[in-house]
């Protein structure tokens, strides 16, 4: 008997320790710009429709998407998030005119979301990498540096000018909060 309870006590150590590792990112290596930024955060490009259960394996709770919609890219994308059983938001942020009104509402979005685990992603993660940078940073207590260099691994925005400016107003914004 106890060399049965021993092994009994083994299986379920093993299956709570591998349901608590089983958020594997594996099925979304091959997801756009894929960046697990911490246990609770991921970010990428647009999803197929296909990875929306690779984002449920990984563990998210809660995807967040940045861009606009778009019939081809991700007409269906909220009934499928949804149907995996994981809440869905959509904020369209423009590429050519980034609004604070809209980073508000993602830092709303995330501030709401904290003991969730979240996906962000918009069509390239450069929308995305740019809203998280600003989120970890001003809200977040991550050090700037720290924050700048997992947007770099996506992009720099001062590539683009309105993405430039929409962070310098942003950082602007919150200091004189």
């Amino acid at each position: 008997m106890t060399i049965l309870r021993w092994f009994t006590v083994l299986a379920v150590v093993t299956q709570v320790t591998a349901g608590a590792a089983g958020q594997s990112d594996a099925g979304l290596a091959d997801a756009r710009a894929y960046l697990r930024v911490s246990d609770r955060l991921g970010t990428a490009g647009q999803i197929t429709y296909d990875e929306v259960v690779a984002v449920k394996a990984a563990g998210y709770d809660v995807v967040v998407n940045l861009a606009p919609a778009d019939e081809e890219r991700n007409s269906l994308e909220g009934f499928h998030v949804t149907q995996e059983g994981m809440t869905y938001v959509q904020i369209p942020v423009s590429w050519q005119e980034p609004s604070q009104r809209d980073l508000q509402l993602f830092f709303d979005v995330m501030r709401a979301n904290e003991d969730r685990n979240v996906f962000v992603h918009c069509f390239a993660n450069m929308r995305v990498s740019a809203f998280v940078f600003l989120y970890r940073t001003l809200h977040g207590g991550v050090p700037e540096d720290e924050a700048r260099a997992d947007m770099a691994k996506i992009w720099d925005p001062a590539t683009q000018p309105q993405w430039s400016a929409f962070i310098d107003e942003a950082k602007r914004l919150a200091g004189s909060q």
